[in-house]
């Protein structure tokens, strides 16, 4: 199966980037690589579980330094009993032990506990929201240290008064961004985040005219990118959209990874197979590719 590779150049945007060049010279043993794969959306249906264990097999094949995902690990806990979102965590914990390096998780819209009012969950659970995802698997927001370069996780994911979500960084997390950053110095840093801060996503899969609606991009990115354009920011990734782009603004690779599962697991999406990134880093540069892992989706049945 061929590796997707998009090759469009629109102005500043570019698809498929393959690396930026700096005059700086690299540091001895800087350089390494990591796996940022999003939407794996594992679930015990559609064979998922096969296609996970043969995205892992081929991750531990490339064995980089660690992998990252991008959100959406799991199906969906949004509109569950407590006992169908314990069962998704539990389903997510138990094959990612697979990985033979360390993983970071990014939180995505469907980590997020019985917030849809179908799913007869009360706000007032222990495990409500947000506290399923923090109990059971990281942070919603933190940043680590690699080598030369810094790393933040940011969580994108807003509540409205009548239990939905749409994108959104809050206030303390801005806060805490601004100190973080600044902690940081020179060093290069990449973020992710899981509803996109910067997209042309719907320009693409719906037309040339349509705009980005609350769910699909973070309602306040200008916010987000100013704090950002401010230090040595690289990379953004990004996920949600199921969809591969790397749009270059004012400096900064903003790189929405495609998507493990595809069209969850039904096949390509887009002509985009199912996948992850490949991110290689030497000094201050870096490059990236999409990596097909080989997965074929079962034809369903009429």
């Amino acid at each position: 199966m061929k590796h997707i590779l998009f090759l469009l150049f629109v102005g500043i945007i570019s698809f498929g980037f393959q690396g930026e060049k700096e005059t700086q010279t690299p540091k001895k043993n800087d350089s390494f690589s990591f796996v940022f794969m999003t939407d794996i959306h594992l679930t015990r249906e559609r064979e998922a579980t096969v296609g996970f264990l043969q995205a892992i097999d081929t991750i531990n094949k490339i064995a980089p330094d660690f992998a990252l995902t991008g959100g959406d690990n799991i199906m969906d806990a949004l509109e569950v009993s407590y006992e169908g979102g314990d069962s998704a965590y539990t389903l997510f914990d138990e094959y990612i032990k697979n990985l033979e390096m360390p993983l970071y998780s990014t939180m995505g819209n469907h980590e997020v506990f019985g917030l849809y009012e179908k799913s007869g969950v009360s706000p007032k659970h222990k495990e409500y929201g947000k506290n399923m995802y923090e109990n059971r698997l990281a942070k919603r927001y933190y940043s680590f240290d690699h080598k030369n370069w810094h790393f933040v996780v940011l969580d994108g994911i807003g509540f409205t008064d009548d239990r939905n979500y749409f994108g959104y960084v809050d206030e303390k997390q801005l806060k805490w961004l601004e100190k973080d950053l600044k902690k940081a110095g020179d060093n290069p840093i990449i973020v992710s985040i899981h509803i996109p801060l910067l997209s042309i996503g719907a320009q693409i899969m719906q037309g040339p005219t349509e705009a980005m609606g609350v769910k699909e991009i973070v309602t306040n990115a200008n916010e987000v990118i100013d704090i950002l354009e401010r230090y040595n920011t690289k990379i953004v990734l990004q996920g949600h959209l199921h969809f591969l782009e790397d749009i270059n603004y004012n400096g900064i690779h903003y790189i929405t990874g495609g998507a493990v599962s595809a069209q969850w697991w039904r096949g390509p999406r887009f002509g985009m197979e199912e996948g992850f990134l490949k991110v290689n880093i030497s000094g201050d540069d870096f490059s990236w590719e999409y990596v097909d892992f080989g997965w074929e989706a079962a034809k369903e049945e009429e």
